[in-house]
């Protein structure tokens, strides 16, 4: 075989084989009519083998086979293709057959290996079979199957990355697999775990629709395939779901909640804290009632004081999406009262109770206070007497309260962790009332004098006559009555009335006066005497029930807008407004609300007090205002809060333009607004800088104020030319005004030098001009004494062109020779207008003649 020629192909040796068939038969007869036929399915796997046996297992192998294929993958039936034949040992396979695959035959079964999908089909198999020492006619049809495995699938999404809310879909594709194909899908969280199938997610078979997106759908994603031959798993593929940013979650550290915000003690360090679930992670600004005073997640504020009350707000943004959230809580600084709470006890009732009272003004919130009783009856005390804000007023039984009874009153505040404490003890002076008399005024008045000192309440003294009327008013422990001496009080009694209300009995001191002698000072006093009890019936009634005037507010707590009116209303109900409550008012700072305060207006009616609040400013209006009621029993007060809201910030602004003019006394300024809000205008203010170094800079001070919403320029005059200024723009809105620009200092205005260099150029032009003119006059005059000048400035022509006479010396020359005098010796000759031209001498040159025309001109 040569080198690089491809060998012959091999021999087709079927028909000759089959032209034998009745040799090999060795002159039996065939019995066709006994054919066996036979028909069934076989499925292969493409790569591997196949076997395809012609007739039963179990038969003998035949003697001569037959094996030819025609392919189902065109659809139409066509005329069968051979593929092998064989008769014993001798095999021929068709020159064809190695698109199905590397075929071998084998007694008569035919082998497929490396199985090819060109193989499916039907395989048609004829051959003689030995039986009983005939041959039979044997006929097989085997329908082939290839399944082809499925390849290595790989996920193909509509987006790397989706928005929340968007429709995703991810496609599971294989290149090659027999169907049916089962798909499945696994999902893996993003920061790791065991994969999971997507339970709930929409879509199926080789599409997963994500419809919508959320965040939960973030993650590796992998798809696996199969069939009936294998099954596959593809590569996973990351989805990321962009999202957020939710509603910020603001916690405070420590935690202390209260309706409708968080509290802190003063000089407490705060922290807050926000979190806003976002992809990417949120970038976080805080607020602090509208103004920005940090950025972080975290915001520590250390030694917190009252001026740091208020809003804060957390502002959340998505830098990728463009969006925003924001939350809002409200923190108060609780501070104690000042000083220390105070307490006392007064007679009340009919003079059979004890009022005990207790104050401690000032701090927010205001102060609790709860009274208490003696250290065996505290708890069941502690559940009576209840507790009140600022002032706490308890009445106690005389005749249930054993004398030298002790009660505390205990106060609590948020800002104070061990609380305060004052207290007092209720006891009854010993002995009794004392009576005196005395002549006053030269025996004009009779004083009475009773006293009983000492006891906690004091002793109440009453002056009355001998019908038990009462005479005055009555007066703890001592009470002084004074009549005007007359005739009539001869014989008299007078009965000081002492009562206590841990004294079941009271006490008395009688004292009966004498008639008046007529020497001064002879009063006739009886000795004192007690124990005499005045009857009930001729005591004039008195209130019998005594209780403390019972408060309301309209609202516990006000809002109002910086500027804005505020209302606080107060009413009180009850018997207790019968015992001649008067009703007031305190601002935050404890003082009396008058009348006539240009700030307040006080409304009364029958039940109710009103205050209005004018022009409210923040915060020195904000604050708690009390209401306090006061009557013979006892007080009360109800807090209520006012709260003054500033308006929103509006927009910063930078200033993008800041010059002084020529004059530099006025400036041009021009700024622009960044960010979204609302405004009501802009203040520019200046100040003088540092000039020296030394010295301080100045105050701010409002250049102006008045300027439009809708303005971006100003021009500001007024100003020092020698002093150095600095300006900044605020913008407003109300009553708010938001972080002011940077400082700028205005520039020098700019060189213009175009016009005057013009104008110089114009003037030179000029001058140099009529310089130039009177220069070249003056040469043509003085023709004489500047010879040189003159005749480089009027060089004369060569042969052939005129010469122009210009001075007037030689206009005169030619008039007078065209007039026909004769030429003065030694002047050259110049012929006139008519004259005929000169010749030159004989012999004086060689050259031809030449006619020459000269013309002259004289100027006036």
């Amino acid at each position: 075989m040569e080198r690089g020629r491809a060998p012959p192909p091999p021999r087709w040796r079927g028909p000759w084989i089959l032209c034998l068939l009745p040799a090999l038969a060795g002159g039996q007869p065939l019995a066709a009519g006994e054919a066996a036929y036979e028909e069934r399915t076989v499925t292969g796997v493409r790569g591997r083998a196949a076997e395809l046996s012609c007739g039963p297992t179990a038969a003998a192998a035949p003697v001569v086979v037959f094996w030819s294929f025609t392919a189902a993958a065109t659809g139409v039936s066509g005329p069968p293709r051979a593929v092998a034949v064989g008769s014993g040992r001798e095999v021929a396979v068709a020159p064809g057959a190695g698109t199905l695959g590397r075929v071998t035959l084998r007694n008569g079964t035919l082998e497929l290996w490396e199985l090819r999908a060109a193989a499916q089909g039907r395989f048609l198999c004829q051959g003689l079979f030995p039986e009983r020492g005939r041959l039979r006619v044997g006929y097989a049809a085997v329908l082939l199957r290839v399944l082809v495995p499925v390849s290595k699938p790989f996920v193909r999404p509509t987006a790397a990355a989706a928005a929340e809310g968007a429709a995703v879909a991810l496609t599971c594709a294989v290149r090659e697999g027999t169907e049916p194909l089962s798909f499945s899908w696994q999902h893996r969280e993003p920061r790791g775990g065991p994969p999971a199938s997507p339970a709930g997610l929409g879509g199926s078979g080789a599409e997963l629709r994500l419809t919508p997106a959320n965040r939960s759908h973030a993650g590796w994603y992998a798809c696996t395939v199969r069939n009936e031959v294998n099954n596959r798993t593809s590569e996973p593929v990351y989805l990321d779901i962009v999202y957020g940013p939710d509603e910020p979650a603001i916690s405070v550290e420590p935690f202390s909640p209260e309706q409708g915000g968080f509290s802190a003690g003063e000089r407490e360090d705060v922290v807050l804290s926000c979190l806003a679930p976002s992809n990417p992670p949120s970038r976080y600004v805080w607020l602090h009632n509208g103004s920005q005073v940090h950025t972080g997640q975290t915001y520590v504020i250390a030694a917190i004081v009252r001026a740091q009350a208020g809003t804060y707000t957390c502002l959340a943004e998505n830098t990728h999406l463009q969006t925003r959230t924001q939350a809002t809580i409200v923190l108060t600084v609780y501070y104690p009262p000042a000083g220390r709470p105070s307490c006392s006890a007064l007679a009340t009732g009919d003079l059979q109770d004890v009022a005990l009272r207790c104050c401690w003004l000032g701090g927010f919130p205001p102060a609790r206070l709860r009274w208490v009783g003696p250290q065996e009856e505290e708890e069941e005390e502690e559940g009576v007497m209840g507790t009140s804000f600022s002032m706490a007023t308890s009445i106690q039984p005389g005749a249930a309260t054993r004398n030298g009874s002790s009660f505390s009153c205990l106060a609590s505040h948020p800002a104070l962790p061990q609380g305060a404490a004052c207290g007092t003890t209720l006891w009854v002076p010993a002995g009794g009332p004392s009576c005196a008399v005395a002549a006053t005024k030269g025996d004009e008045y009779v004083m009475l004098r009773c006293w009983w000192e000492g006891g906690t309440p004091p002793v109440t003294l009453r002056w009355q006559d001998s019908g038990g009327w009462a005479l005055g008013d009555p007066s703890p422990s001592a009470a002084i009555l004074v009549l005007s001496a007359s005739g009539s009080l001869g014989g008299r009694d007078f009965v000081c009335a002492a009562a206590h209300p841990l004294r079941a009995a009271g006490a008395e001191c009688r004292l009966r006066l004498g008639k008046l002698d007529s020497s001064p000072g002879a009063l006739t006093v009886p000795p004192c005497h007690g124990g005499l009890h005045i009857p009930a019936g001729s005591v004039p009634p008195l209130s019998r029930r005594a209780e403390v005037p019972e408060l309301e507010a309209e609202r516990s707590e006000v809002a109002v807008l910086e500027g804005g009116e505020a209302r606080l209303a107060c009413r009180w109900r009850g018997s207790g407004a019968n015992l001649g409550a008067t009703v007031a008012w305190y601002d935050p700072k404890e003082r009396e609300v008058m009348p006539g305060l240009a700030k307040y207006r006080l409304e009364r009616g029958e039940a109710w007090v009103n205050l209005t609040v004018w022009d409210a400013e923040w915060p020195g209006d904000s604050g708690i205002y009390r209401c306090a009621a006061a009557n013979a029993v006892g007080t009360a007060s109800l807090p209520v809060r006012l709260r003054v809201d500033r308006y929103p910030a509006p927009p910063n602004v930078t200033i993008s333009k800041l010059r002084y003019t020529r004059a530099r006394t006025e400036v041009r300024l021009e700024w622009r607004t960044q960010g979204a809000g609302n405004l009501t205008g802009f203040v520019v203010q200046r100040r003088q800088t540092k000039k020296p170094p030394r010295r301080a800079p100045g105050p701010w001070e409002t250049a102006a104020g008045d300027i439009e919403p809708h303005s971006r320029d100003r021009r500001l005059g007024g100003l020092d030319p020698a002093v150095v200024y600095a300006f900044r723009v605020l913008a407003v809105n109300h009553r708010t005004a938001g972080h002011p620009s940077e400082v700028q200092t205005p520039a020098e205005p700019p060189f213009e030098a175009y016009p005057a260099v013009m104008g110089a150029a114009v003037a030179g032009m000029l001058v140099a001009t009529a310089a130039s003119l009177l220069a070249v006059r003056c040469v043509a005059r003085h023709r004489d004494a500047l010879p040189r000048l003159h005749d480089l400035l009027f060089r004369r022509a060569g042969p052939g062109a005129q010469e122009p006479i210009a001075t007037p010396e030689g206009a005169e020359t030619a008039t007078s020779r065209e007039a026909g005098a004769a030429p003065a010796p030694g002047d050259p000759a110049v012929p006139g207008p008519a004259a005929e031209p000169l010749s030159a001498p004989p012999g004086t040159t060689d050259d031809p003649p030449v006619n020459v025309t000269m013309t002259a001109g004289a100027t006036p």
